[in-house]
């Protein structure tokens, strides 16, 4: 069973290889469940491990319903990627009504042509995980990352079977709650592959907090914001 490490450093990304990961997924933000990694990491990751280095092509938290402007930013990040040297690409778009935006999908599969494609953990907001999955199978994807349409695996477990079953060339790959209590039931369910993070709380900082810099309103998954123009040319008018 291939083990993939979800790591959002150059000392995570390190720590994976030195215990045994197969490949990393690398991203920024994991606490909105990843963002695409600034170029700068990218480059020292790869430069500092030898195994197959994944990265998350996400331009935002919130939802997975991209602009097209979004979706030009995605196809210029891959683009960047391929140039560096990564093996993979982790990605996917949904529609408004949750499926799979086959045209954009489409595209971001296209542009990774060559590399892996992995498509993420936004198929658990799908509506028809069977019929979806059938969907990227044929757009080319090679590996699912799932956790059953669940919050965990656990709780998903029984839909993550059934997709494994269901997949004709698409690698199921449970992530999302994958830990020591429960890898080993995994790895005896005929699973090709898992995702985990692996991670340690650790506290660096030995002062207070002074002014807290995180906003919950940026951070809510129904939602995205962008600056507003006419509220831009307001502020401006008022300045002068």
């Amino acid at each position: 069973m291939l083990i993939e490490v979800c790591v959002n450093s150059l000392e995570s990304a390190l720590n994976a290889e030195k215990g045994g990961a197969e490949r990393i997924e690398l991203c920024s933000e994991l606490g909105v469940g990843g963002i695409t990694p600034s170029m700068g990491l990218i480059q020292s990751v790869l430069h500092r491990i030898s195994i197959p280095v994944h990265v998350l092509i996400r331009p935002r938290s919130g939802n997975f319903t991209y602009s097209e402007l979004e979706i030009e930013v995605m196809l210029a990040d891959i683009k960047i990627c391929k140039e560096m040297g990564v093996s993979g690409i982790v990605s996917g778009a949904l529609t408004n009504t949750r499926e799979i935006d086959l045209e954009k999908t489409s595209k971001l599969v296209q542009a990774s042509e060559g590399l892996h494609f992995t498509f993420h953990r936004a198929f658990d907001w799908i509506k028809d995980p069977l019929l979806s999955l059938q969907q990227i199978e044929e757009l080319g994807v090679q590996t699912l990352l799932t956790s059953g349409g669940k919050s965990n695996v656990n709780e998903g477990f029984e839909n993550l079977i059934k997709l494994k079953e269901a997949g004709r060339n698409c690698t199921i790959m449970p992530g999302g709650g994958i830990n020591l209590e429960n890898i080993e039931k995994f790895n005896n369910s005929g699973f090709q592959a898992v995702h985990f993070s692996a991670s340690k709380i650790i506290n660096d900082v030995a002062y207070e907090i002074p002014v807290p810099m995180n906003s919950e309103k940026f951070l809510q998954e129904h939602i995205i914001t962008i600056s507003d123009q006419n509220l831009i040319k307001e502020m401006i008018k008022k300045s002068r």
